[in-house]
């Protein structure tokens, strides 16, 4: 599942912004493809006017999508989830314009030959932020759609699994060094710029891995400056300030 939307508080648009003529989620999309042991890509959008640009591009792509709550998005997940008989569940977000194929595969092929109920490389971070990938079987899905109230699991998918890891078995994937310190997504218009600028040095490639990126980067230092100094998260630290006494 990819989930998108237009209404980005930080950078409006930024899924239809475009990178190397075409739009940033259709990068996603594209990325997505090459992950070799998935059975469907379904991009997961609200049902507000504006987002049905974005099933457009899912359409021209071949790709399924689905329309769901446009507040709640942990039950549009899962009524998603219902729908495509999914399970279990591969989670990137569209800003994620770099999300590397060979690591999302390798972090699927580790949930399939492991008995947990929910992977992801985020729970302590070691990879750059924009290669996340998560992880979760439909009744750990299900559970945390029945189970959570706070407007901050409601709203960050899996915030209820991850905060619960006496209910659910929880791994974090770890890489061999930590690049965690590294901000290759996309919320900031700083962000845009770092992102077309990596795909401007790998044209006329449009698919290329983790490796390829930290090459340039590490010969090239002054584009990692590009949008350094953006907080990892902003979006789930003010979701939680909002919690307060919330109830679904």
């Amino acid at each position: 599942m990819i989930q998108a939307r237009t209404d980005s508080s930080r950078l409006p648009n930024k899924v239809l912004k475009i990178i190397e003529g075409k739009p940033l989620l259709w990068h996603v999309i594209n990325r997505a493809k090459q992950v070799k042991n998935i059975d469907q890509i379904i991009l997961i959008t609200t049902k507000r006017e504006a987002d049905k640009k974005l099933i457009d591009i899912a359409n021209e792509s071949k790709r399924l999508s689905f329309q769901g709550d446009m507040l709640d998005v942990l039950n549009r997940h899962y009524q998603c989830a219902l729908k495509f008989n999914a399970d279990p569940i591969i989670r990137i977000t569209s800003d994620c314009a770099l999300i590397d194929p060979v690591l999302t595969e390798e972090i699927s092929e580790f949930f399939l030959s492991n008995n947990y109920d929910y992977i992801s490389n985020t729970i302590n971070p070691t990879y750059p932020d924009g290669l996340d990938t998560e992880i979760f079987s439909f009744i750990a899905l299900k559970q945390a759609a029945d189970k959570a109230e706070l407007k901050s699991e409601r709203e960050h998918v899996t915030s209820y699994i991850k905060n619960n890891p006496l209910k659910f078995k929880l791994y974090n994937y770890k890489n061999g060094q930590n690049y965690s310190n590294f901000r290759w997504t996309v919320d900031e218009e700083k962000d845009l710029e770092f992102v077309r600028r990596i795909y401007f040095e790998m044209s006329p490639k449009k698919i290329f891995s983790m490796k390829d990126i930290l090459k340039i980067v590490f010969e090239n230092p002054e584009i990692q400056k590009i949008n350094s100094g953006i907080m990892r998260n902003e979006g789930y630290m003010k979701s939680l300030k909002n919690d307060g006494d919330f109830k679904i």
